[in-house]
């Protein structure tokens, strides 16, 4: 198998591109990597080796011979590389850049906030109690999914942008998860819970989900 993808159950960035594999029809070997067990498994001399960042997630494709580490990049190189399944980053020029603002409005601006190593040091920096913690993830959250919806006003319908699956729906449905996790309520939100609920009627989204991953902690 030449697709190997690096990850952790419960990273939105592996998530991601969960997503993008199944919604492209592709077979992949999954290989995780523990975030937290051993000091963090993602800080080994061997997984440094194929991603300096010491991030998830990692996927490497043995028949190109290439390893790519951030999500977006990985998506769209799996969306240029491969023909078949779902095409999720439109081939005209001013769709491809709205398509691309949504993913990045999340992927960039959104969720690097309340990621695992930013969590960790606020917490520590700081001396953050778990509340404490989780209030800094919602109001980030919060500000991005407000902004996010006004986005999704001219545009979604089943999804983000209409009716076809693209690279913001893949971006979207990770981040509400996380808002959920944190027992936030998206109800208020009607464009983007319609298109989160509409994803996860979706088989490739439904497999990608943290809980069916074989490294899930449930």
């Amino acid at each position: 198998m030449s697709l190997k993808l690096y990850g952790y159950w419960r990273s939105s960035a592996s998530y991601r591109v969960r997503i993008a594999l199944n919604l492209k029809l592709l077979e992949y070997e999954y290989i995780p990597v523990h975030l937290v067990k051993d000091g963090g498994q993602q800080f080994s001399g061997e997984y440094v080796g194929l991603n300096p960042s010491s991030l998830v997630p990692t996927l490497v494709d043995d028949d190109e011979d290439i390893i790519l580490n951030q999500s977006l990049a990985i998506i769209e190189y799996l969306d240029e590389r491969y023909q078949q399944g779902t095409q999720l980053v439109p081939s005209h020029k001013l769709e491809r850049a709205k398509v691309r603002t949504i993913a990045q409005d999340i992927a960039c601006d959104i969720q690097p906030l309340a990621n695992l190593r930013v969590m960790n040091y606020i917490g520590e920096q700081y001396e953050l109690n778990q509340q404490q913690k989780s209030d800094w993830a919602q109001h980030w959250l919060g500000k991005g999914l407000r902004s996010l919806e006004q986005r999704l006003q001219n545009s979604a319908a089943d999804f983000c942008f209409g009716f076809n699956i693209t690279m913001a729906d893949v971006c979207l449905v990770p981040q509400v998860y996380n808002a959920l996790r944190l027992g936030m309520d998206v109800s208020c939100y009607p464009a983007i819970n319609r298109v989160y609920k509409n994803c996860m009627d979706n088989l490739a989204f439904e497999h990608a989900q943290p809980e069916n991953q074989d490294d899930a902690e449930l």
